[in-house]
């Protein structure tokens, strides 16, 4: 007899729920408690096959489909979003173990404002080429074209929001999609597969197949795919990424990173220490951009550092919907045991000092000791070359290193493989805006940390990543396009005439 909190989930193709054929099921878990929440039957390459031929037989008319009929329908799918965020919310919370706190107020309202504005980006003629005149007899004029079948592939830290990151301008260019959630985090894909039908898309056109990293390989090399859009860590993304360049595929690669938060000396001493928590402990700190390195000014060190203990106690674990809680445990048993050999690694081998936290639990009721939960930490007298300070760790964990110099802050921060996010406190302006443009990171923040709205484009430099997704950049990741020379003049220059 089951034990689960939801019923089992099916695949989702052709615009219903479908049976499995693999006869395989993994269980979705609860981080806070480690209880089961529901079944999630495994895709076989058959039902792969056969979700993805659905995609193929819809791809014809949602292509041909006019943009602002697409709009109208991902507007009354973004709409359903928001009407059910609380509903959406606490379920996203279960699965993923983050705050209800922030679920509720971030994760889905996010997506839905993606969603929303690639509707009204292609319903006003963001689609629309350009015209340009080479003479008075010769014009070039350019059409995008939707790629066709694409893939995205999902992250467990921000489930339903990276979900709709990748199908808001996938579904708003004209192509179609299948989507595959991460195994540890699956919950929200039915759901949203749901709210677009109800919202009038098509059968087809956005389809849901679950499995681990098996079933992530034969989407990203099945000949019919023409697009893969991978979110997660960097060691895999490189292994999709080439995968589908080897089959002259389409990719969007946001991958992880070990972001430089570099505070100048004359910061309010409040904001950057703000700053520092969010870009460490929100989410628990498993977000890509999360800015791990904090350089301090070697004259501020202290005072930061008596700043941060005064505020690190305001990091509140708990019962996830309890209204004061706002910090939730780690996704999963075998993450938590990546942070903690982080934790442990500083401590024993980088022999970093540790200011706070360390490894252990936090104190959270009994009902929740079993659950995936780790204390947030503090490094400091850190050196760049520590383990703690080169590797991102994506959990709770900070690394204080001190520094003399503009020059030498901006050189440290730039010494690594990965180029996600990086960010300046500072009530200097002109300067801010002069070490922002040396930081080689595709994201970066001047005064505010981690805020990615809709409009904005984000993508990783070096290691993290390729492509950007958001904004006005992020539809041409989603299309090809066709530039065409009409020639009026009536008669064809030729170099092969009669001397």
């Amino acid at each position: 007899m089951s034990t689960s909190q939801f019923p089992t989930r099916q695949l989702y193709y052709d615009g219903r729920a479908q049976p499995a054929s693999s006869g395989k099921t993994f269980k979705s878990i609860n981080p806070s408690n480690a209880t089961p929440l529901a079944e999630i039957q495994v895709a076989a390459h058959t039902d792969i096959d056969t979700a993805i031929a659905a995609a193929d037989r819809a791809f014809h008319s949602w292509s041909q489909t006019p943009p602002i009929a697409r709009a109208r329908i991902l507007q009354k799918a973004a709409a359903l979003l928001r009407e059910r965020n609380d509903e959406i919310a606490r379920v996203e919370t279960l699965d993923s173990g983050k705050a209800y706190t922030e679920t509720s107020t971030v994760d889905v309202v996010t997506g839905a404002d993606t969603l929303e504005y690639y509707a009204n980006l292609v319903g006003g003629g963001g689609l629309n080429g350009e015209t340009t005149q080479l003479r008075e007899d010769a014009w070039v004029y350019t059409k995008k074209a939707p790629l066709g079948v694409c893939v995205g592939i999902g992250a467990w830290n921000y489930p339903i929001q990276i979900a709709l990151w990748k199908s808001a301008p996938c579904l708003a260019a004209g192509n179609t999609m299948i989507y595959k959630p991460s195994e540890f985090t699956p919950l929200h894909a039915q759901t949203l597969a749901e709210i677009y039908t109800e919202a009038g898309l098509p059968a087809g056109v956005f389809n849901v197949v679950y499995g681990a990293g098996d079933v992530g390989a034969y989407l990203t090399a099945h000949p019919t795919i023409a697009k893969v859009s991978f979110t997660g860590q960097v060691t895999t993304g490189m292994k999709v990424a080439g995968s589908a360049a080897g089959n002259m595929k389409y990719v969007t690669m946001e991958l992880g990173g070990k972001s430089p938060l570099i505070i100048l000396p004359d910061a309010e001493l409040d904001s950057a220490v703000d700053g520092a928590m969010m870009a460490n402990f929100y989410s628990t700190g498993q977000v890509c951009t999360n800015g791990t390195r904090v350089f301090v000014p070697a004259s501020m060190k202290t005072a930061f550092e008596k700043r941060l203990l005064e505020k690190m106690e305001y990091i509140r674990p708990g019962p996830l919907f309890d209204d004061t809680t706002n910090f939730g445990p780690l996704s999963s048993a075998v993450h938590a045991e990546k942070v903690a050999y982080y934790i442990r690694h500083g401590i024993e081998t980088d022999k970093a000092t540790l200011l706070y936290g360390g490894l252990g639990k936090p104190q959270v009721p009994k009902e929740l000791q079993d659950g995936f939960w780790i204390r947030p930490t503090v490094f400091t007298n850190c050196t760049d070359d520590m383990k703690i300070v080169k590797e991102e760790i994506f959990g709770p964990v900070m690394s204080i290193l001190t520094y003399e110099t503009v020059d030498e802050v901006v050189k440290r921060a730039n010494t690594t493989e990965l180029g996600l996010a990086a960010g300046v406190f500072t009530n200097n302006l002109n300067l801010a805006h002069r070490i922002i443009d040396q930081l080689q990171a595709g994201i970066t923040w001047i005064n505010t940390w981690g805020e990615s709205p809709a409009e904005m484009a984000v993508g990783g430099w070096k290691n993290s990543g390729v492509g950007v997704e958001n904004g006005r950049r992020g539809i041409e990741a989603w299309v090809k396009n066709k530039s065409t020379l009409v020639d009026t003049n009536g008669a064809v220059a030729t170099v092969f005439a009669k001397l």
